[in-house]
């Protein structure tokens, strides 16, 4: 499957946010790699176009997805296609990557429709690596690389819970949430609503539904960096397949916050502002007030304040979350200036004023790990944390989403993988080589052992 001898294709899809790193790495290794990197996007800012200008390796294509033909086109010329766009988008990206015989990396979780192309992926030969961003991503290669280790030693995994949060990093946490946008922020509001959150715990299993996702948390103390809390991620049962541990007493996935953040945005989901299912009809017409509003019982007497208050059962002296709330300014009379928005809409637009990453903000991404095993009897513990910072020139979610999507292409293009069908990097094949060069990229693990 080595396609080396020749200058080789890179299709991206997708220029956004989380692909800033990624195209750095692609063009800084472009010569060496003999790579062609084609960047396609619908619109590509005044910015954008004169930085890529000064790079010979690369060509900027304006391109609609739902355009076939042109999509069709560009991904016949290439060797390999990376798709950076929202996971419902990859489909069919994926089913011209094996129409044409050419392989695929794409960050995004697989659906069950993308897993139901692995017979094709693997008779048209080409290989398509998904789940290799940062969550899912980097999480699966250092996790299998910790429980391929204990199995090696003769251990049995019993417990494993991982948990991943982009968060502001400390030095730029200046609101009282703890909390900035550092990826798409539409994906931050609806966050859990895709149906219950399942996972096993001590043996028995567990289900969240959304209206009380995020009142179920625990609180992590990661070494050096303090306190978090966090709240069940997506279906945590499918992973016990994946990684190949199919008795295990615990598996957990989960989302990392602040603490009291998680407290504060149930408040949302309780009032039913983070609903997307349906269209305010007058939203345009409306103030952040009013929105909040119109979720409130009617009392021609009392206040927005005084009702949202009562809603959410706030003793008269319990100020933190109320001042976390009116610190958006939900309560002032500020345009929504949305035409038929949805609830969850609305939401996003009032969080973006005052949740947005400043000029001068960096970033944080914090993962941990923690496993308990079996050898000889004997219970074990050990936890596995890595935290990385951004920089004034890329983003620490840019950078560990980017990084290993760049990674896992390389792999590829230079024939080190050379498995067809539909993948996530369990395999050592694939995630050592990742591990170690995102060592010598900064993304490192720090191991501990808790109980010997």
């Amino acid at each position: 499957m080595g396609l080396s001898g020749k200058r080789q294709g890179i299709f991206l899809i997708g220029a956004g946010r989380s692909s800033q790193y990624l195209i750095h790495y692609l063009i800084k290794h472009a010569q060496e790699g003999n790579w062609r990197l084609k960047i396609a996007d619908l619109q590509f800012s005044a910015d954008f176009k004169s930085r890529m200008e000064a790079e010979e390796h690369v060509e900027l294509l304006l391109l609609d997805i739902k355009d076939s033909a042109a999509r069709q086109a560009a991904i016949q010329s290439a060797d390999l296609v990376i798709s950076m766009l929202p996971a419902h988008m990859h489909l069919e990206v994926a089913k011209d990557c094996i129409a044409f015989k050419k392989h695929m990396v794409t960050a995004s979780y697989i659906s069950s429709e993308m897993k139901a192309l692995e017979k094709e992926a693997k008779e048209a030969g080409v290989c398509m690596i998904n789940e290799i961003g940062v969550d899912p991503g980097i999480d699966h290669c250092s996790a299998m690389e910790e429980i391929d280790a204990i199995r090696d030693e003769g251990g049995k995994l019993l417990d494993f819970e991982t948990f991943t949060g982009g968060l502001v990093a400390p030095d730029s946490d200046t609101n009282p949430w703890n909390y900035k946008f550092s990826w798409n922020p539409r994906n931050v509001v609806i966050a859990g609503q895709g149906g219950a959150v399942k996972f096993i715990q001590e043996g028995t299993y567990k289900y969240i539904p959304y209206h009380k996702l995020f009142r179920r948390t625990e609180l992590i103390q990661i070494k050096g960096h303090g306190r978090f809390e966090g709240y069940a991620n997506r279906d945590s049962l499918k992973y016990r397949q994946v990684y190949g541990l199919e008795d295990i007493r615990t598996m957990f996935r989960g989302t990392l916050r602040k603490p009291g953040f998680c407290r504060a945005w149930d408040a949302f989901i309780q009032l039913g502002a983070t609903d997307d299912s349906y269209v305010i009809e007058n939203s345009a017409e409306l103030s952040f007030r009013d929105f909040i509003n119109l979720f409130l019982p009617y009392n021609p007497h009392d206040s927005v304040e005084l009702k949202l208050r009562h809603y959410l059962n706030l003793a008269h002296d319990e100020m933190e979350l109320f001042d976390k709330l009116a610190w958006l300014d939900i309560f002032e009379e500020i345009p929504v200036a949305l035409e038929r928005a949805t609830p969850a809409q609305i939401l996003q637009k009032i969080l973006e004023r005052k949740w947005k990453l400043e000029a001068g903000d960096h970033d944080m991404i914090v993962m941990w790990h923690k496993f308990v095993y079996e050898i000889e009897g004997r219970e074990k513990e050990k936890h596995s944390s890595m935290v990385l910072l951004g920089d004034d020139q890329f983003t620490a979610m840019s950078k560990s989403v980017g990084l290993p999507v760049a990674l896992a292409a390389r792999l590829i293009l230079k024939g080190s993988i050379q498995e067809s069908g539909i993948h996530v990097p369990i395999k050592k094949a694939m995630y050592q080589p990742i591990l170690q060069a995102l060592e010598e990229e900064g993304i490192v693990f720090k191991k501990e052992l808790v109980r010997p």
